[in-house]
């Protein structure tokens, strides 16, 4: 059984369909299925971030706040809802309204085959609170991760804002199935093909260290 589950880059009819089905003959579609997931995290590894779909929640502190978005500077004709936003804001007697949050998986190539969805927001108040599905006014944006908060959100800075989602590439683009294809193929001949890798309990441990030295990257 897989210690985790996502969906591999590539399926296992496309890595069946070319050359690569011989290498596998021996191998049944469950184990097939593991050697794909396994694939598909070293490409995660190497890349430094999220490619296969995938669920998680993450924390930012907010901090920063744009010269033109205090509420006193920004004396433009506005629509109804950023004028209710202003008033609230101005009536809670703070400037300091944090309205920007990026998050950490984005598309770092082909962003109109990547996909959000599921977003929820929380915002957590460092003197205590929470706020629960603020007003989203743009994003997340798939070619930068950023959400744009409606005027007005009781964002202050150093409060917490913890965003859950769902994204991944959907569909997945062509290269990354290649590279999923050729890490599956690595690990199985790695694997089960002691006639070439003699299972070298020095060359296993060399890849080993490989697999962790990516884990210490901060």
């Amino acid at each position: 059984m897989a210690a985790d589950t996502p969906i591999p880059l590539c399926t296992s009819e496309q890595f069946l369909a070319g050359p690569f089905a011989d290498l596998a003959a021996e191998v049944s579609g469950d184990m097939l299925t593991q050697f794909l997931i396994e694939g598909t995290r070293i490409c995660e590894d190497e890349a430094g971030r999220r490619l296969a779909p995938f669920t998680l929640t993450e924390t930012h502190r907010a901090e920063g706040v744009d010269p033109d978005e205090y509420p006193g500077v920004a004396n433009m004709p506005m629509d109804i809802r950023s004028t209710l936003g202003m008033s609230y804001a101005q009536a809670l007697g703070t400037q300091d309204l944090v309205r920007h949050c990026w998050l950490h998986q984005y598309a770092s190539k082909y962003p109109e085959m990547w996909a959000y969805s599921d977003v929820s927001v929380t915002i957590i108040r460092s003197y205590g609170g929470t706020m629960s599905s603020p007003l989203i006014l743009s994003g997340p944006e798939p070619d930068t991760g950023h959400l744009w908060f409606q005027l007005g959100t009781y964002l202050p800075i150093g409060s917490r804002i913890q965003v859950t989602y769902s994204g991944g590439y959907q569909p997945v683009p062509a290269s990354l199935v290649r590279a999923n294809r050729y890490t599956t193929a690595y690990l199985i001949v790695r694997e089960l093909n002691p006639g070439i890798t003699d299972h070298n309990p020095d060359q296993l441990k060399k890849d080993a260290i490989d697999i962790l030295g990516k884990w210490g990257q901060s």
